[in-house]
């Protein structure tokens, strides 16, 4: 882990230098294929290549990664030094050559491809990444046939299936050190390290752990990164498809959270950020959902009892910083790696907790069915979820889930294909009421500093009986790691941070840890961007799908009737027909809950 830490600072070093080396430099002329261009700025080959659409192709290569030229299928050739070079890792150089297209370069990748395919179990049809494997399109772009020998067979205890949120196949593994790298530089949690040489190398966990029993918080960075289908979410496909074909008299409900929306889109061609909510809602319809409410409306009762319960820690002297707890996976980390903040942690459940406690435990009894013959289906941007669903305090008093089945963005989609429906063509369907309305303030949960600006929105007017200045609080926005602000709060100023990504949040807790910052109320989300950066959402190739999703959620909610969550009707409504106010004695029942110490420790 110490060559992988050098090799970040050496990364973030070259990126700099690149960066800065546009001003006042001499442009780098350089030929592609014959003909010629200029780049003012330094990049690498595979970097120039794509800015001028020209195919390379890779597989160990993301744009959110180091580059590391482990699958050598990036190879071109050069007029400097002889040798074919890794595009990926080989910066550009003035008055270079390059040559993407001989019969060497793609004799090359053919022969790549084969070795790989030679330790690659092929059970495509059955793979959670058919239809979407990076390996199987090269192999299917290129013409390779399976020609090599196989240098081992499929091995039972390879697989991992110990998490409820992810699986592990690592006869699937194509050794490009993603998961690694995903678990590693971008979340910090080293669960994941490679193992082993050559063709018995193999991303392990220590000890060979399975991963329920490690420190894993299943956000599910590695299997997002994983081209192939080596590490995958939990799939509740087959559930889902056989709940909806055979309900025997039960109620499917379908629930969506915010992220969903501006993500579900990209697996049927359409732009990162692209809105789809009523799209996504007709879909579900024809799958056989009976209703689908919104899991935004859960968003806004969070807001409403969070913030009554930030001010009620504020006011008498409770612990302080308060942090949100709408992320599983910073829960799980709090459990796991720092319970000494458990008290720290608000005590409300995730909006996808309190919409199924609703469903099971109100609107059934008001509908006059038992809970246990009404089915959640949730639709998350998020693996955690997954897990978060089989937590003991998340269960109704007979003892069953309140959230049966959890599906991400991408099982969706997946869904939505298996049963042939034409997404695209689709007229937009509304949610179900009451559980289906919704404020802005919901919607921008999807976004790291949503929350927290969702939160400030309705604490800053309930308490100062005034609305805020301006309804975009931009210092909690944007993708910097820890964001800081204060706020003109009666007689205190109040201190707030948003932080967002594993790693970022172990650099926060240390330093909060060190007396080093000092602030009433924190959000965490543990993925990058927040759930829009979610394990569980469509994969991407592009360098800038979160910028476009975030951009896609606050354009939701510019346009939204009302864009703060006290004024969502329906919660007034459900305040005054049942839960009476925040934090009544119903509502700690049925919105909140409690955590426990997870730690080895422990």
């Amino acid at each position: 882990m110490l060559n992988l830490f050098f090799n970040q600072k050496n990364f973030l070093q070259t990126s700099l230098v690149r960066n800065l080396s546009g001003v006042g430099a001499k442009a780098i002329k350089f030929t592609i294929n014959n003909k010629k261009y200029e780049s003012k700025t330094a990049k690498t080959i595979l970097e120039a290549c794509r800015e001028n659409d020209i195919y390379v192709p890779t597989l160990c290569y993301h744009p959110m990664l180091e580059p590391v030229g482990k699958c050598r299928l990036c190879l071109v050739e050069t007029n400097f030094g002889g040798k074919m070079v890794p595009a990926c890792v080989t910066d550009l150089r003035d008055g270079i050559e390059i040559t993407t297209n001989s019969p060497k370069v793609v004799n090359s990748v053919k022969s790549n491809l084969g070795l790989i395919l030679a330790t690659h179990n092929q059970e495509c049809t059955s793979c959670e990444a058919n239809g979407r494997c990076e390996l199987q399109d090269l192999v299917y772009r290129y013409g390779v046939e399976d020609k090599f020998p196989k240098i081992f067979q499929k091995s039972h205890n390879m697989v991992d299936s110990s998490s409820p949120s992810l699986i592990r196949d690592m006869d699937k593994c194509v050794l490009c050190n993603r998961c690694v790298q995903a678990c590693s530089l971008l979340q910090g949690m080293d669960i994941l390290s490679m193992t082993g040489r050559g063709v018995h190398a193999i991303p392990k966990t220590a000890f060979d752990s399975p991963i329920k029993e490690t420190e894993c918080i299943n956000c599910g960075a590695c299997s997002f990164y994983c081209p192939v289908g080596a590490i995958a979410e939990h799939s509740a496909v087959r559930r889902t498809l056989d709940v909806l074909e055979n309900k025997n008299g039960k109620i499917v409900i379908f629930q969506t959270a915010p992220a969903t929306r501006v993500a579900i889109s990209e697996e049927f061609g359409m732009e990162p950020g692209d809105i789809s909510t009523g799209k996504m809602v007709a879909a579900i319809r024809k799958l056989g959902a009976d209703k689908v409410f919104d899991t935004n409306f859960t968003a806004d009762l969070t807001i409403m009892e969070e913030g009554s319960e930030l001010l009620h820690r504020v006011a008498n002297g409770g612990t302080l910083p308060m942090f949100t707890s709408c992320c599983p996976g910073w829960i799980n980390m709090v459990e796991k790696l720092y319970p000494e903040f458990i008290p720290n942690l608000s005590s409300c459940r995730s909006p996808q907790g309190m919409l199924s406690s609703i469903v099971k435990n109100y609107w059934a009894e008001k509908m006059g069915v038992k809970p246990e013959d009404v089915i959640v289906v949730s639709v998350m941007p998020c693996t955690a979820k997954k897990d978060e669903a089989r937590r003991d305090e998340l269960k109704t008093e007979s003892g069953i889930p309140e959230t049966d089945i959890v599906l991400t963005t991408r099982e969706l989609g997946r869904l939505i294909k298996l049963k042939k429906i034409s997404f695209l063509s689709l007229d937009d369907s509304e949610y179900n009421n009451p559980l289906g309305e919704s404020t802005g303030a919901a919607v921008i949960f999807g976004n790291t500093g949503g929350v927290m600006e969702a939160a400030l929105r309705t604490a800053y007017e309930i308490a100062l009986k005034k609305p805020m200045p301006t309804l975009n609080f931009t210092p909690v926005r944007g993708f910097e790691g820890i964001k800081e602000a204060t706020i003109p709060f009666g007689e205190i100023d109040l201190k707030v941070a948003v932080v967002h990504q594993a790693s970022n949040i172990r650099n926060y807790l240390k330093k909060l840890k060190n007396g080093e910052v000092e602030h009433h109320f924190v959000e965490f989300m543990i993925c990058k961007g927040g759930c829009i950066g979610g394990g569980g959402e469509p994969k991407s190739l592009t360098s800038d799908y979160l910028e476009r999703r975030m951009k896609g959620i606050y354009n939701i909610d510019e346009k939204q009737k009302s864009r703060k969550s006290h004024e969502n009707e329906a919660v007034k409504q459900i305040y005054e027909q049942f839960f009476e106010k925040p934090l009544s004695h119903k509502s700690h029942k049925l919105l909140h809950t409690h955590y426990k110490d997870r730690s080895r420790k422990k």
